[in-house]
């Protein structure tokens, strides 16, 4: 058996899977205080403790793994240490999946645990799609350059969308809209990633629900003369975005508002589509046309009306007829647990 692990800043959620794929069981929790995460992970995985004879594979979601971690990895601890310096670079992800991982590894110490990383979708990204024009010795000393993140998600939303049309994943151009709590875009062309809105960390590209997106660095530097660093940081990561401009960071809740008539709540939803709608005419241009406009996450698959503000109005859509607009729930899981099975042994 296969159990897959994701452990996100708010929300924890395992799938059990049978050698051939099957689901045997899932749970998701949310947890809105972070303090009891651990205590809250422990008891949901001793609940499950009586599969621990039959689950040989454990596989987890690991947001940020840099350039040495892209490919489904078997942990040790060694390996978990280095994986812990990249939790600054994704602080509301990283830190909640290696606690997964250790917790995992003490309740199930005979099965094998293996990270597969986010950013695995987009190693093969062209060179002027990952470099940012810094000084050379700068970008290669600290390893400054595009990763990209919700890989596992765009990666599996394309796949399946491939499938319902009836078309060759490998012989599409596709553009791929992660919205949930985080948002990203993808461009995919004949099975690879080509480009992609999420950078260095998962701060940059689209408007968030807590995260600001693309801002002008001018904006950044000034944050952290103004604060620190630190609180820039927590500004930028925790306080932006749509619980910037509205004060809310639910998208059910801020769709209420807007139907009501609150005026901020209406402007933080202008602000959204219309970001997301710059990175698809973009990505455009860039794939030279588009077969398929998929639609995938909590908010991009769950909310049929932010579709249809995001297409309704997107002209450019219109001179390319043959277009397929898709929504595909999300499922991380399975994805992971077919790298698993595929990948690693």
């Amino acid at each position: 058996m296969i159990l897959v692990l994701n452990c996100g800043s708010q929300s924890l959620k395992y799938k059990i899977f049978s050698d051939n794929l099957k689901l045997i069981k899932e749970k998701k929790i949310t947890v809105k205080n972070q303090q009891i995460y651990q205590n809250i992970l422990t008891q949901e995985l001793k609940r499950i403790k009586h599969y621990s004879g039959q689950i040989n594979k454990i596989g987890h979601r690991v947001v940020h793994g840099g350039k040495k971690f892209r490919e489904p990895t078997s942990l040790t601890p060694g390996i978990l240490k280095e994986l812990q310096k990249y939790n600054k670079l994704a602080p509301l992800h990283n830190p909640f999946n290696i606690l997964g991982i250790k917790v995992a590894s003490k309740i199930f110490p005979k099965a094998k645990q293996i990270a597969v990383f986010d950013t695995g979708f987009y190693k093969d990204l062209p060179e002027q799609a990952f470099l940012y024009p810094l000084p050379e010795k700068i970008r290669k000393k600290y390893g400054f350059q595009r990763f990209g993140f919700h890989g596992i998600s765009h990666q599996y939303a394309a796949e399946m969308a491939a499938k319902k049309i009836g078309r060759p994943f490998k012989k599409l151009k596709i553009i791929s809209c992660h919205l949930g709590g985080g948002s990203s875009i993808s461009a995919i062309k004949n099975g690879k990633a080509v480009d992609t809105s999420m950078g260095f960390t998962p701060l940059e590209g689209l408007v968030m629900m807590t995260r600001a997106g693309d801002i002008d660095p001018g904006v950044v530097v000034e944050l952290a003369k103004i604060f620190s660093p630190q609180k820039a940081g927590e500004i930028l990561n925790y306080q932006s975005g749509m619980k910037g401009i509205c004060g809310l960071s639910d998208m059910k809740e801020i769709l209420k508002k807007a139907k009501r008539g609150n005026k901020k709540a209406n402007l933080a939803l202008k602000v959204f589509v219309y970001r997301l709608q710059k990175y698809i005419g973009g990505y455009l241009a860039v794939l030279g046309g588009c077969d398929v406009l998929v639609f995938t996450g909590a908010i991009g698959a769950g909310s049929g009306e932010i579709r249809q503000m995001i297409c309704s109005n997107l002209n450019i859509l219109k001179s390319h007829m043959k277009t397929k607009i898709l929504a595909i729930e999300a499922n991380e899981e399975l994805a992971i647990a077919q790298k698993l099975k595929k990948d690693a042994s």
